[in-house]
């Protein structure tokens, strides 16, 4: 069973893996290299996302864990980025392996959140 904070999570996730995947999408149609794509979507997206995600999940978005919450955004950066590397060397299609990957990654977010940027919350 899902605990609440998780559940707000997931919840919170989906507005904003919806941006995050949009943006993504939209980049690499325009072109971009995947590791360009996700990078940007990922900085456009962190602003809200710390917003949302501190205040509906978490409780609070103190601006002193807004460096915590990026770096986490960086480790979930480098995991999505080589998990996508090795998902495109087996032919998948670049959207299709992305969007495999966004529930591994949202758990590892959660966790790396929870523990790291809001641990007292």
């Amino acid at each position: 069973m899902l605990s609440p904070q998780l559940f707000r999570f997931l919840l919170v996730g989906v507005l904003n893996t919806a941006v995050g995947y949009g943006l993504f999408a939209g980049f690499t149609w325009l072109g971009l290299p995947y590791p360009v794509a996700i990078g940007l979507a990922t900085l456009l997206g962190i602003a809200f996302n710390f917003q949302s995600t501190g205040r509906i999940v978490f409780g609070g978005a103190q601006a002193s864990r807004l460096w915590r919450f990026v770096a986490v955004y960086g480790v979930v950066y480098l995991i999505n980025v080589a998990a996508l590397s090795v998902l495109l060397r087996t032919g998948m299609d670049i959207y299709l392996a992305n969007g495999l990957l966004v529930l591994p990654l949202a758990l590892i977010a959660f966790v790396l959140q929870k523990k790291i940027v809001f641990a007292s919350s």
